[in-house]
């Protein structure tokens, strides 16, 4: 498998490639911003973009759709939640499986910082969108934003074995990428073990990262 993790630009955005050297294929994961720039990269791999996946409809993230379809001819998917507003070509639920080439690309559903948000797991790489980052999480209100993203965290992203590699949406962490095991351990935002603790800190993220050193 081909996988790769490429800066393109916007608010340190990070675009992904999976390819199959083998099939020749390639998806692009949020191709924002710059999307010639990973179709560039998939032609130096000699890989034909077949899919264009969304984690998620926010504008930074989806940006560079029309023009990854205009120069690959690729299907635009996307979680059912964003189908009114991406028109996606198809539109995912949670458990789905994406065939590309001979590589299963895996859908977690993980509604929170955005109610479409959606990682996508394969090979032990899981890419995570807006929702994990390494050593944070994403943004979202205090009320059922905030409870929809601790459930996702902690019953579906922690349920994933510790090896996995995390790969985010964003540059905003410690590191470009992490494992779900440096996650659990490290992460203060997944230390909490309640509700109201996880809300705690984001009401007080501020100061903790003072206290802390955070960047």
């Amino acid at each position: 498998m081909i996988f790769e993790q490429i800066d393109i630009g916007g608010d340190r955005n990070f675009g992904y490639i999976i390819g199959d050297p083998k099939e020749g294929v390639a998806a692009l994961v949020d191709p924002a911003y710059c999307p010639e720039k990973l179709v560039a990269r998939c032609q130096e791999l000699e890989l034909r973009v077949e899919l264009i996946l969304n984690t998620h409809s926010h504008p930074d993230h989806i940006n560079g759709n029309s023009r990854a379809h205009e120069l690959t001819q690729a299907p635009i998917l996307c979680h059912e939640a964003a189908a009114g507003l991406l028109h996606p070509d198809r539109s995912l639920s949670d458990g789905d499986k994406i065939t590309l080439g001979s590589l299963t690309i895996s859908v977690l559903f993980t509604p929170g910082h955005s109610p479409d948000s959606i990682c996508f797991l394969v090979n032990g790489k899981l890419i995570s969108g807006d929702i994990l980052f390494v050593g944070k999480v994403g943004g979202t209100d205090l009320g059922e934003g905030a409870r929809q993203e601790y459930e996702s965290l902690h019953k579906k992203l922690m349920t994933l074995p510790d090896d996995v590699e995390v790969y985010p949406g964003h540059n905003f962490g410690v590191a470009p990428s992490s494992t779900i095991g440096n996650e659990r351990k490290t992460n203060p935002f997944l230390l909490r073990d309640t509700l109201e603790g996880f809300i705690d800190l984001k009401k007080n993220w501020t100061a903790y990262k003072k206290k802390h050193g955070i960047a």
